[in-house]
This record gives C-alpha cells, sequence and structure tokens, in this order.
C-alpha cells in the first residue's frame, strides 16, 4: 500500500493518466491525496473530474482555487455559463454535473492525517496558525460548502478582503480570509497580510513580503505540509513544507510525492508536447 500527493492536475488529463500508470496505481490498496486545482486550462477538465470521482474511495483531495471559481459559477444562470471558456462549459453543461459539483462540495480545505505526519492543502496556512487552528478555519468552511447554505458562501467567496487572519473575524469575512489563505496565498508581509499580485519565483517579490512558508515568527507545527499553487515555485522541500505544483498546464510537469516512504519519493510525468506557459505566466 502507498499513499501519493499529487500535484495542480488543472485538467491535464493525459498526464493524469500516464503519472498513474508510472506509479503503478492499484486502486485496492492505494491512495491518492490532490492538492487542488482539478480543473481549468489544461483542455480536459471533464474528463479529469470524472476519472478522479470514480477513484473517490481511494482520493482525498483538498479544494484549490479554480475549482471554488468552478463551483461558484454553477450557480449561475445559462446565459453567464455560457459566456466562460469551452473547457469549464463542458463541465457545466455535462449530464453528470450535478452529482459532480455535489461531489466537488463535499471535499475539504485541509487533511490532516496523524498516523503518517503529513497535512496537505492547496496553498498554504496563515503564518499565525497553529495546526488545531489552521483544522478549525477550515472545517468552518467545509461545514458551508457542503450544507444547503452552500450557494451564501459562494456567491460571496471572491474578493481580496481580507487578506489576513484574525480571530475576531466572523461570518462571511472570516470564511473568505480562510479560503484566500487556505486556496489563494504565496506571498505575505511579516502580519499575515497577503499580496495577491505577487505570482513569480522567490527573489521577485516586493521588498518586505515573503513566501508564506518563510515569514519571520510564524508558528512551527509539527507536521510536513504538501501543496501545490505555486507553479513559478515549482518542486521546493524545505522549512517542513513540500511544495509539488510543477506546472504541467504550462509545459512543465505533473508530479506525485509518495508519503509513507522512509524519505518523500517523487515520481513525475512530462507536460504533453503542446502545453506552454503564456506571456505573465499563470496561477
Amino acid at each position: 500500500m502507498a499513499t501519493y500527493a499529487i500535484g495542480d492536475v488543472q485538467g491535464c488529463y493525459p498526464e493524469l493518466q500516464r503519472l498513474l500508470d508510472k506509479l503503478r496505481f492499484d486502486p485496492a490498496a492505494d491512495r491518492l491525496w490532490f492538492c487542488g486545482d482539478l480543473v481549468n486550462r489544461g483542455g480536459q477538465s471533464l474528463d479529469t473530474l470524472r476519472l478522479i470521482h470514480g477513484l473517490r474511495e481511494q482520493c482525498v483531495i483538498t479544494l484549490g482555487n479554480h475549482d471554488l471559481s468552478l463551483l461558484a459559477i454553477s450557480l449561475r444562470k445559462p446565459e453567464a455559463q455560457a459566456k466562460v471558456n469551452p473547457e469549464l462549459r463542458e463541465v457545466l453543461f455535462a449530464g453528470d454535473a450535478p452529482v459532480l459539483f455535489e461531489w466537488l462540495r463535499s471535499q475539504k480545505l485541509l487533511h490532516h492525517d496523524e498516523p503518517l505526519g503529513w497535512t496537505m492543502v492547496h496553498a498554504g496556512l496563515a503564518p499565525s496558525w497553529t495546526l488545531r487552528q489552521a483544522q478549525k478555519a477550515a472545517q468552518e468552511v467545509e461545514r458551508e460548502l457542503s450544507s444547503p447554505r452552500h450557494p451564501r458562501i459562494l456567491r460571496n467567496l471572491f474578493g481580496n478582503r481580507p487578506a489576513s487572519w484574525s480571530s475576531r473575524l466572523q461570518g462571511l469575512d472570516r470564511h473568505r480570509a480562510t479560503i484566500n489563505l487556505l486556496t489563494r496565498m504565496r506571498y505575505c508581509d511579516v502580519n499575515g497580510r497577503i499580496d495577491f499580485e505577487g505570482k513569480g519565483e522567490p527573489g521577485t517579490q516586493r521588498p518586505g513580503l515573503y513566501p508564506w512558508f518563510e515569514v519571520p515568527g510564524m508558528r512551527r507545527r509539527e507536521t510536513r505540509i504538501v501543496c501545490g499553487h505555486w507553479s513559478a515555485l515549482g518542486r521546493f522541500a524545505g522549512l517542513g513544507v513540500y511544495a509539488i505544483d510543477t506546472g504541467c498546464v504550462w509545459g512543465g510537469q505533473l508530479t506525485a510525492l509518495q508519503l509513507d516512504s522512509e524519505e518523500p519519493r517523487y515520481i513525475a510525468v512530462n507536460a504533453e508536447p503542446h502545453r506552454k506557459r503564456p506571456p505573465g505566466g499563470g496561477d
């Protein structure tokens, strides 16, 4: 039995199939953790969702910003949905879309496995959070997303405020701050305020900003963290953080990290030849 975390798939269905083949994935014994951003830009988001949904008993998923955006779009009127890109339209108007969306809404924002000693999120953790605080904040949002109240949070999840965490936050502001931290963060300042513009590799950020895992004085947590979201960072291991968004959708690789081996082990496949990063990069 093996447990693998997989970086941002973003609709790169052929690469996901090749990666599972390379892993010799056995649904009867192995488990997959997906770091989020299952959809958008890779061209085959519907096939990707159907594949992972078919393996749902063997999978753990933490939702990414693109996944949450798709769920929000799913609540729009059909004429508004028809204006999004063709790849997402294919998902929105699929016959099994209601089943896929209900399943996505039941997924996590943070997953912690105590015996393995690993925690998975899409983007990162607020520098001030203990693991317990992060779990509590994530669970609050997860309950809303999987409940009949989900339209309220999905219709109000967009926005750059609040950009940092405070225990005094309440209601939608609290939920939006949690979502911003767990699914959108790359750089922040010493007070934990997110910079939403910086997407480049470390060293390109504005003065006074730090990668979220290098903020001075941040809480140290007795867990290893695996995450995605930051393709310009690429494969990174340090300070207890393992980042595995290796930019498949931009022509890089789709990477898996074996979590239950004595030392974390990377397995990757190259992107399809037609994929390449557009000017200005991506998220």
